[in-house]
């Protein structure tokens, strides 16, 4: 099997904090690799060892065949980055963003202008070529970094939150360019908040606080992490439903997501008459509780409660 990513034990320390510890992963060639957690909990700075910005304390690695301390130059004229944090000249336009990055990359001429056209289109970014970058919208922002992230045609893609602060229909749009480039062999790791999404990767870490705690296909991970049935019910009153639930033994990892409240029981556990009581008395009537199948979401809270407990 031919991997695109190859990393043993990379830590990195910042003086006292240790932001990274003993991370070890290994990316298929042409696979969706997501990589997930918290804010702080070291993705970033897991991205930047590998791409050669900055070097592990210990550990060692390879990308693309490159190891990431000795030849991180070579990594970086050979992978695409969309940064977390939005990096590109706000007082440019769109279309000299483009040509700036052909630029590093060495297109010039005909190659230069069939790349910037194909990745206009790609982006859908026709009819902003002649705005100043500043005074673009969320979305359109990071349309362009997705589109200079590509510039070179790389053959490994870092994509760091793409689609943070973007509406559900760009997000789709997003996930079908990621779906398109695993197609056409490209490789892509890509971290996000959105677990939705994140369904959609070959395989998955989920790291937190600076340490791997989980890693399989999403349909591994449901069946290692989650033993038990998830139930699910809707409520304008989520505050006094989380409390209620909180107070029954049986009841594990109750959480908000968007207006429903999900639990986990044992298998054969679920008590509804006893649960509908205790929700009652905190003026939550007439819920319409149901069986539903675990998401990730599900899996990374109990994964995050275990590794606290």
């Amino acid at each position: 099997m031919a991997l695109s990513v190859d990393v043993q034990g990379i830590t990195k320390v910042f003086g006292s904090f240790r932001a990274v510890s003993d991370v070890s992963f290994q990316i298929p060639a042409g696979s969706i690799f997501g990589f997930l957690g918290p804010n702080g909990a070291g993705k970033s700075t897991t991205i930047r060892m590998l791409l050669g910005i900055i070097q592990p304390t210990e550990g060692d690695g390879t990308v693309l065949g490159y190891d990431i301390i000795r030849e991180s130059e070579k990594i970086k004229m050979n992978v695409g980055y969309m940064s977390q944090k939005f990096s590109l000249y706000e007082d440019l336009t769109v279309y000299e963003n483009l040509d700036f990055f052909c630029g590093i990359f060495e297109l010039t001429g005909k190659a230069k202008k069939d790349r910037i056209d194909f990745l206009i289109s790609l982006t859908k970014l026709d009819g902003y070529e002649d705005k100043l970058t500043y005074n673009l919208p969320q979305g359109v922002r990071q349309r362009l970094a997705l589109a200079t992230a590509l510039i070179n045609d790389p053959k490994l893609v870092f994509l760091d939150e793409p689609t943070g602060g973007v509406d559900p229909a760009l997000r789709r749009y997003f996930w079908d360019i990621i779906a398109d480039l695993s197609k056409q062999g490209r490789t892509v790791m890509v971290t996000s908040h959105y677990m939705d999404e994140v369904e959609r990767c070959d395989n998955i870490c989920f790291i937190y606080g600076g340490k791997l705690i989980a890693k399989g296909t999403p349909s591994q991970l449901k069946a290692n992490y989650i033993q038990g049935e998830i139930y699910s019910f809707e409520t304008e009153n989520r505050l006094n439903a989380l409390s209620a639930l909180q107070e029954l033994s049986w009841v594990k990892n109750p959480f908000p997501a968007g207006r429903a409240v999900r639990f986990l029981v044992d298998k054969g556990g679920f008590r509804e008459d006893e649960m509908k009581q205790h929700l009652a008395a905190v003026s939550v009537k007439d819920v319409n509780i149901r069986k539903t199948s675990p998401t990730l979401e599900d899996v990374f809270i109990s994964l995050v409660i275990n590794t606290r407990s």
